[in-house]
């Protein structure tokens, strides 16, 4: 049997020093699951972007559309494929777009990177989730652009009504669009012709290829590589949009779990001291619990239940915090496009448990070595102390 009720009553008599234990492993907790809700936040951002029946086709060998060349004959082919989607006026849902890096001012004194994307009359019904929140979309063979809705606000000019300027030139902003919290609202979209005259792109960039069902995307894939018409390769869009976020994500969790893990060193050695502290305090009461009847394992119990109610505590504490990150958006550079994502911290029940499990676990690492202190005293040595 373990004395529930005496632990209970024992952490609210010491509730100063209690305080403070749960408080230093919350604040690990917390380090812990944010960073976590940060990578899934990358993860879900990027990830959102891609649509199941949508594939991205690029140059063979490219890691991302920054760096890949698609000929226009190359996208013409493309459209005589069977099983490509048709748009409602019946053309085939392929889009030639090209992708371009920007540097758009932030603030006063900064400036940062920003993809804009060359699009296609084809473009926006290729992505239904991609929708326009004001305004309209840009004209073909104008130097109006849309902005993805987390660039609205980073600069004076990026607004509805605003004007850009980049390439030497005037882009009037018409419309603002979202994407699902995806990656494509961190983009500047223009018309493909326009934005490649004025950076000298010749060629796509990339294609997107929105086919009739989900079903026949591996079949399209294996289609695109084998056809000895040009040097390609195809990927499902949510694949192509989960790998520009893996090495950012991974970057952030191996950083971020490395400085939980030396915190949570200092935390459990907290703990412990802690728990050497109320087991020194409270000699005599361990011997008449002793006395009354209970074992060793039973003492040791105690104290390690007491502990592992403290590592909870916090576990809850630091998750209820990490939870309070949830409404904080975070632009960062995206290491695979150079340019600059917008993402926020995206918990899970997964990362949740997991804050709770580690919590619990520090504080049970901290009460081990005490609690065997406490179970080794012999019931004489304890009732001297009274």
């Amino acid at each position: 049997m373990v004395p529930l009720f005496y632990n209970t009553r024992s952490l609210w008599a010491r509730r100063l020093s209690t305080g403070l234990t749960v408080v230093g492993l919350g604040l690990v907790v917390f380090v812990f699951s944010a960073v976590l809700m940060l990578a899934n936040g990358i993860e879900s951002a990027l990830a959102s972007g891609g649509d199941a029946s949508n594939v991205v086709v690029l140059r063979k060998g490219a890691t991302s559309e920054l760096v890949s060349g698609v000929e226009r004959d190359a996208v013409r082919i493309l459209t005589t494929d069977p099983q490509v989607a048709s748009g409602p006026d019946g053309q085939p849902l392929v889009a030639g777009e090209r992708v371009v890096l920007l540097t758009l001012p932030s603030g006063r004194t900064q400036a940062m990177n920003t993809s804009a994307r060359g699009i296609s009359a084809e473009s926006f019904a290729a992505r239904p989730e991609v929708q326009l929140v004001s305004g309209r979309r840009p004209r073909p063979g104008t130097n109006e652009v849309v902005l993805g809705r987390s660039l609205v606000g980073t600069s004076p000019e990026a607004t509805l009504g605003g004007e850009l300027r980049f390439a030497r030139q005037r882009w009037p902003v018409v419309g603002v669009f979202a994407a699902r919290g995806g990656a494509f609202e961190s983009e500047v979209w223009a018309d493909a012709m326009r934005l490649g005259t004025a950076f000298g792109r010749e060629d796509y960039s990339s294609a997107v290829v929105r086919l009739r069902s989900p079903a026949e995307v591996d079949a399209f894939v294996k289609r695109v590589e084998a056809n000895p018409r040009f040097t390609l390769e195809a990927r499902p869009e949510p694949t192509y949009w989960a790998d520009q976020a893996s090495g950012l994500a991974t970057f952030i969790r191996v950083l971020g779990l490395f400085v939980s893990f030396v915190f949570s060193v200092g935390a459990v050695l907290g703990a412990m001291i802690t728990m050497y502290a109320q087991v020194a305090t409270r000699v005599a009461e361990l011997g008449m619990l002793r006395a009354v009847g209970f074992r060793r394992r039973s003492v040791l119990a105690s104290v390690v239940v007491e502990s592992a109610m403290l590592g909870a505590a916090g576990g809850v504490l630091g998750a209820l915090g990490a939870l309070a990150t949830r409404w904080i958006h975070i632009r960062t550079l995206n290491f695979q496009t150079f340019a600059a994502v917008s993402f926020g911290f995206s918990p899970t029940p997964a990362i949740l448990l997991g804050a709770l499990l580690f919590g619990t676990g520090m504080g049970l690492l901290g009460g081990l070595l005490p609690a065997l202190r406490a179970a080794r005293l012999s019931i004489l040595d304890a009732l001297r102390a009274f």
